[in-house]
């Protein structure tokens, strides 16, 4: 069976919203041609997607499966297209990826010194995609935090950082120095591998508003200050390594030089934050590419 892409798209709008009606409403079309479309796809499946009632839309267990892959397909898609459109246009860019707090602008100018005619864009990542940029062909380099999977990348560790607890300046805790694991036993830690934010905005205000606690890396705390919340040391917090990451099969060509010139440049920053043994060196096929 051929898989649709025009009907996974139109099962992807149901599904984020729940409705059929906004979905129609965001994809300019009838709501009753939605609908047709939808049950056509689930005929073609040979599956239910979605549970109807007169109230709610709901995924079925074949709908959420559907759901988890359909981004990763769509994206993966629209990604080709753009390169192949790129490519008839004689464009060249590379397009970094980082993770909330790592710092990518002195690496990017460096580049951009030395490789006037290549475009550089920048991808924060999101909370739950860690390595999934490089894996669907977002982007060509990532500033990653672990964990995440190693298979199929290019490593480069780059140095640590150690995770600070959040608070509400309301909370009982706010006015420690310091807090111990003990201190967040009993306490409700926000995971967003269980709830998903879209944004550190988001996932600070459910902390502002008494939710729970979260626990974030050092750097975040040194970029983002509001008056409703306290960030603290937690004693014995385990630390966090920190990576450069590239697709296995894309470390040539101005990716190498990219990590190249980024290892040279934290290097050149390492007196103020971590020493020069934590920076990986270039695995010795991608500094080749750069001789």
């Amino acid at each position: 069976m051929d898989l649709d892409l025009r009907k996974l798209r139109y099962f992807v709008a149901v599904a984020e919203h729940r409705h059929f009606g906004r979905a129609a409403q965001e994809l300019f079309i009838a709501q009753p041609v939605l609908s047709r479309q939808i049950r056509a796809f689930e005929q073609e499946l040979g599956c239910s997607l979605f549970t109807r009632t007169t109230r709610s839309v709901e995924l079925t267990p074949a709908g959420q499966q559907l759901y988890d892959e359909a981004s990763r397909i769509t994206t993966v898609v629209d990604m080709a297209l753009r390169r192949v459109q790129e490519a008839e246009r004689g464009e060249r860019r590379l397009v970094v990826a980082f993770a909330a707090g790592l710092h990518v602008a002195d690496t990017i100018r460096a580049f951009t010194a030395s490789h006037p005619e290549i475009e550089v864009d920048v991808l924060p990542l999101r909370w739950w995609e860690r390595d999934a940029p490089l894996r669907d062909g977002r982007a060509h380099v990532g500033y990653l935090r672990r964990p995440f999977e190693d298979s199929g990348l290019c490593i480069v560790p780059i140095g640590h950082e150690t995770k600070v607890a959040c608070l509400s300046v309301t909370h009982p805790l706010a006015g420690r120095d310091a807090l111990t694991p003990a201190d967040l036993d009993r306490e409700t830690i926000l995971d967003v591998r269980a709830r998903r934010t879209s944004s550190l905005e988001e996932k600070f205000e459910l902390v502002a508003s008494g939710q729970g606690i979260a626990l974030v890396p050092a750097s975040i705390a040194g970029s983002y200050s509001r008056p409703d919340l306290v960030f603290l040391t937690v004693t014995d917090a385990p630390s966090v390594e920190t990576c450069l990451a590239v697709p296995e099969s894309n470390c040539s060509g101005p990716v190498a030089d990219f990590l190249d010139i980024a290892t040279t440049t934290l290097r050149g920053h390492s007196g103020d934050s971590e020493s020069e043994d934590e920076l990986g060196a270039v695995p010795p096929g991608l500094a080749a590419a750069t001789d």
